[in-house]
């Protein structure tokens, strides 16, 4: 795959020295709200992830991508998720692990270079985000980037016995 690069970071493919700082993001618990996890992942589970992370995203649906530095610091995760290459649309979703790097433009970097890809190279119409109605600095990311709001899924996600609402954010490619 074609190295993604913009100002501050880069995306690139997972790799095999990936699996500590994958072990860490899905075992954050934080992190389980957002991700629908609900129990923690051993690291035989995630190397055999790994081990697959090279599959054809027309075959598995799917693209997890590795926010860096361009000093090679990992800093983060961008998925694609359902991806319909008949429909022209994917989900995205974003997490960085340390909040010491959170709102420097890193993130609204990694889904313009992400979203250009979907659009550029594999011809997509529309790139979606589904994020919980709480989460006010992803929702005003996701805005400021140019996605809409579409819809509010009511009491869509349960997580510590508390429903929550989840907004539905578009961006169709113009």
């Amino acid at each position: 795959m074609v190295t993604l690069k913009g100002k501050q970071i880069y995306l690139r493919a997972l790799e095999q020295k990936d699996l500590n700082f994958l072990y860490l993001i899905e075992n954050d618990t934080k992190v389980w709200e957002v991700s629908g996890t609900v129990t923690p992942y051993s690291k035989d589970v995630l190397q055999l992830y790994l081990d697959n992370a090279h599959r054809d995203i027309f075959d598995v649906k799917q693209l997890r991508l590795v926010i860096c530095t361009h000093e090679h610091k990992t800093l983060g995760l961008i998925d694609v998720f359902d991806f319909e290459p008949n429909h022209k649309r994917a989900g995205i979703g974003i997490v960085i692990l340390d909040e010491d790097q959170r709102n420097k433009g890193i993130g609204a970097e990694a889904i313009t270079l992400l979203t250009n890809y979907l659009y550029e190279t594999l011809g997509l119409q529309q790139v979606y985000a589904n994020i919980l109605e709480d989460n006010l600095s992803s929702l005003h990311l996701f805005k400021k980037l140019g996605f809409q709001v579409v819809g509010v899924k009511k009491d869509w996600v349960r997580f510590k016995n508390t429903f929550k609402n989840e907004v539905l954010l578009q961006k169709i490619n113009s």
